[in-house]
């Protein structure tokens, strides 16, 4: 008997005949003589539904009342699920975040998990149970409710089965797994069996929308065994592991791209130590996450810094900028996307980004900022450039014609 976790995501349970197809699903494991783990998103357009709500009343909601609002709709789709499992002859339990012991940091809409006691979850398992917890949510240690941001209900699964010791953790979704990117920009974008921990960090760090990053960080520092599939189908998915089965040859094995991308520059600065430091210091105390950095020293001890960050943090991000420097010119550049190249085979290769950069020189595509590290390139450009760019290096670097290969995934910002 394993104990296996699996989360479906919203699109997997976004009206009632779906939830049926999941309960039918995951009664066939439990009668496979198996103890299961379902964490669930809100039903398909759910949480967006909510937040519409929220701007119709205020443009300033309270992040502590906007958690309270969201997971609500977590807690539909547990209870659904429950009933819908139930109706199927299955003896099956609910729980929310909190109820399932997980706690987080007091930080509201972007919150990390910091525990989670899952002794009410064995017991309820040992009960003969199939449990169901809401993904995205858990409660601090005071008792407040919060959310874990977008991509948290994998987040919710990954940590649930490093916690719960399960055997494997199956995370469902509307495509069939992994992919060397996403397909509806790429026909010939091929399903991967396999990938690695940190390919695929890489990958979701960069827009691949599939797996959220803190997901594969709990997988792989818990060594999760995790498994990306279709809920619509019986197809094998991808295996995500420490060390995948690679395509031998295959230097570059995936293309990610992001269009959630702001360029903010800081213009004549003072070429102070420690300026960097109250810069993204301040940006880190707003939960801002601040990706590629470039700076440059212009003239008269004065610099130019300019970094990047994702379009829903731009508002947070200038308030914040221009209360720790007033005197500072700040400009904003909108309308960008991040295209990145990843795979292991980069660090032992040398000229892959000068093949990148040739192949979107040849194709006309300007390239605004570049960021690097062993396994992957990145590069800034125009946001209507960016399905062409991923054709282009997705052609350039032979992921065309592979059919087993390794990484990528779908766009969550396509």
């Amino acid at each position: 008997m394993a104990l296996i976790v699996k989360k479906f995501g919203g699109s997997s349970v976004a009206n009632p005949e779906r939830i049926q197809r999941v309960a039918r699903r995951v009664v066939e494991t439990a009668q496979a003589g198996h103890q299961v783990v379902v964490v669930v998103s809100a039903m398909g357009d759910t949480t967006d539904d909510l937040i519409d709500l929220a701007r119709q009343l205020t443009s300033n909601p309270s992040p502590r009342e906007m958690d309270m609002l969201l997971t609500t709709g977590e807690q539909i789709s547990i209870a659904l699920l429950a009933m819908a499992i139930q109706e199927l002859g299955q003896n099956s339990l609910s729980f929310t975040g909190g109820l399932a012991g997980i706690t987080t940091e007091a930080v509201h809409g972007r919150a990390r998990i910091t525990d989670i006691e899952p002794s009410r979850l064995h017991g309820a398992l040992n009960d003969g149970n199939v449990v169901i917890v809401a993904g995205f949510q858990g409660i601090t240690e005071d008792g407040s409710i919060t959310t874990l941001g977008r991509g948290g209900s994998d987040t919710t699964a990954v940590a649930l089965a490093a916690a719960l010791k399960a055997d494997l953790c199956e995370i469902y979704t509307d495509v069939d797994g992994v992919y060397t990117t996403d397909p509806r920009v790429v026909k010939a974008a091929s399903k991967l069996p396999a990938i690695s921990y940190d390919e695929m960090l890489e990958l979701a760090h960069l827009g691949a929308g599939v797996l959220h990053p803190r997901a594969v960080e709990f997988a792989k520092q818990y060594n999760v065994a995790l498994m990306v599939r279709s809920s619509f189908n019986h197809n094998p998915g991808t295996l995500v592991e420490e060390v995948a089965a690679m395509e031998q040859g295959q230097i570059v094995r995936g293309i990610a791209h992001d269009m959630n991308v702001v360029k903010i520059g800081l213009v004549g600065m003072q070429s102070r130590i420690g300026n960097l430091q109250r810069i993204f210091q301040a940006l880190a105390e707003q939960s801002i996450n601040v990706d590629i950095i470039v700076t440059s020293v212009v003239h008269d001890a004065q610099s130019d810094i300019s970094f990047t960050i994702g379009e829903d943090d731009l508002n947070t991000a200038l308030d914040t900028l221009k209360t720790q420097f007033p005197d500072v010119q700040i400009a904003v550049e909108q309308n960008l996307a991040k295209v990145s190249i990843v795979g292991a085979g980069m660090i032992s290769n040398p000229g892959v980004a000068a093949q990148m950069f040739a192949a979107l020189a040849q194709a006309g595509i300007s390239i605004k900022m570049v960021s690097t590290s062993e396994i992957k390139v990145s590069t800034v450009i125009d946001q209507e450039r960016a399905h062409e760019a991923v054709r282009t290096l997705h052609t350039s670097f032979g992921l065309d014609s592979v059919q087993e290969a390794v990484v990528a995934g779908l766009d969550s910002n396509a």
